[in-house]
């Protein structure tokens, strides 16, 4: 059975076909709608997924406990940033509403960005201060000992400002013996800690300076921020020569006085921390002129003492001279007794050592030697003799023995010889053929014993007791 054939209902559509977005036209409306209708505007939250890709952008989320929004900061509105972003931050910020039509995503593009609850410029200050004092730049065992003798002074400060004339004022009142270099700087302003640095490195190579004062007058947190500055904190911490840091009011402070081997609440009170006050010097000098004298007189009333006391022990010299003569008799007279028994000594000693050499003279000696040689000659003849004459006869007795001996020998091996050639006689071919018989050999010389060795033709030779046959074979009979 066929199934029917559905039916087709024809649907009116319910839109036009004008009214049909694609997905990138529609994402470019919405981005232009909220461009053009949500202005500008502040927003407090969390940083949160803090991203810092190798373009330099950054990109994070605002969020707090109901939404979150994603924002970008990019690298040119970087530059007035002063602290470090981090995640879990409260900031507020200031950013244009938009859509990012790749993603689809709604975002905002920062603009300004300020830490919540506190400022730009003291959170920054926070963050890179805590950063050196991990790293152990402000640590005591790194602070450099300031010169008790100071002869030259390096001043790192604006020739512009008051602070040079208030340092050359102390310095003219307390210590004017001190030679002051100033090393001219913008001490304020975008890239003065540039010039700061490189002002402060031309002081570190002068070698006739003994300390280097970076100085300025007081300011705001803005206009102190160039000694904030992490570049010139290194700078200052690598100083070989002690830095004394001298910025702003007492109550101003700054990452260079943590770092500085020295703080100065004033640039006048760092020029009378380096320099000793001359009235205090001419006080500490008159004190020692009455030491000194002082010290110089009970010197002298004790010499003079010491003079008198010596005075008294003098002895007369010529009393002094007739004892010491007397002693040098005595002295000579000793030498000349122990020079006698010395020698008498030394007499007996040489004639018993001459006696004992003469016994041991080599030509005694010598002569002792020959005579037993001669003893040991004599000796030796009488013994050769006797012993050559023991040989003799015994030789005599081995000679017969030996003759004796050889004509037994002789006598019986004849007789075995003979009885031998008797027997080789016997079995000799020649014994054989003097007995009428002959030996037959074929042409390659060996005995023919049966006629087969031979053929009719052949050359034989026949041995007899008396010469020798040649015959050549006409007929031959097998037995």
């Amino acid at each position: 059975m066929v199934a029917p054939a559905p039916f087709l209902f024809a649907l009116k559509p319910m839109f036009n076909l004008d009214e049909i977005y694609s997905v990138s036209d529609f994402l470019g409306l919405c981005r232009r709608t909220v461009e053009h209708n949500i202005p500008h505007c502040w927003v407090q939250g969390e940083i949160s997924n803090l991203s810092r890709p190798s373009s330099g952008h950054w990109y994070f989320s605002l969020k707090d406990e109901r939404g979150s929004i994603r924002c970008a900061l990019f690298r040119l509105n970087q530059r007035k940033l002063k602290f470090a972003l981090e995640n879990g931050m409260s900031v507020i910020l200031r950013g244009a509403p938009t859509v990012y039509e790749a993603r689809g995503d709604f975002q905002m593009i920062v603009q300004q960005l300020e830490p919540a609850g506190i400022g730009n410029l003291q959170l920054a200050f926070d963050q890179l201060k805590n950063k050196l004092r991990a790293e152990g730049l402000f640590n005591a065992e790194h602070k450099k000992p300031l010169p008790t003798l100071v002869n030259s002074i390096a001043v790192v400060s604006s020739a512009n400002g008051a602070v040079i004339h208030d340092i050359v004022n102390v310095l003219n009142k307390r210590y004017p013996f001190a030679k002051i270099k100033l090393y001219d700087t913008l001490v304020q302003g975008d890239g003065a800690h540039l010039q700061i640095i490189k002002a402060l490195q031309m002081a570190e190579t002068d070698k006739r300076s003994d300390v280097v004062i970076l100085a300025r007058g007081g300011g705001s947190m803005e206009d102190l921020w160039a000694f904030n500055e992490e570049s010139l904190a290194r700078a200052i911490f690598a100083c070989k020569k002690p830095v004394i840091s001298a910025i702003g009011h007492e109550t101003d402070t700054t990452i260079a006085d943590f770092v500085a081997d020295a703080r100065a609440p004033t640039p006048s009170a760092a020029a009378a921390l380096v320099t000793p006050d001359k009235i205090e010097l001419l006080n500490q000098l008159a004190k020692l002129k009455r030491n000194l004298a002082s010290t110089l007189g009970q010197s002298l009333e004790k010499n003079q003492f010491l003079l008198q006391q010596l005075q008294l022990r003098i002895i007369d010299p010529s009393q002094e001279l007739q004892r010491k003569a007397q002693r040098l008799d005595e002295a000579e007279a000793r030498l000349t007794r122990a020079i006698k028994t010395l020698k008498t000594l030394n007499q007996a000693k040489l004639k018993a050592l001459n006696n004992e050499l003469h016994q041991r003279s080599p030509a005694r000696f010598i002569t002792y030697k020959i005579e037993q040689s001669k003893l040991a000659h004599e000796r030796l003849l009488k013994v050769g003799a006797k012993y050559s004459d023991l040989f003799k006869s015994e030789l005599k007795h081995l000679n017969t023995q030996l003759h004796q001996n050889m004509a037994h020998s002789f006598a019986e091996h004849s007789s075995k010889l003979g009885s031998q050639a008797k027997a080789l006689h016997i079995l000799s071919p020649l014994s054989t053929l003097s007995r009428g018989y002959s030996i037959t050999h074929n042409e390659q010389g060996s005995v023919v014993q049966v006629g087969n060795e031979i053929n009719v033709g052949d050359v034989i030779s026949t041995t007899l007791h008396q010469g020798k046959l040649l015959s050549k074979v006409y007929d031959k009979k097998d037995s």
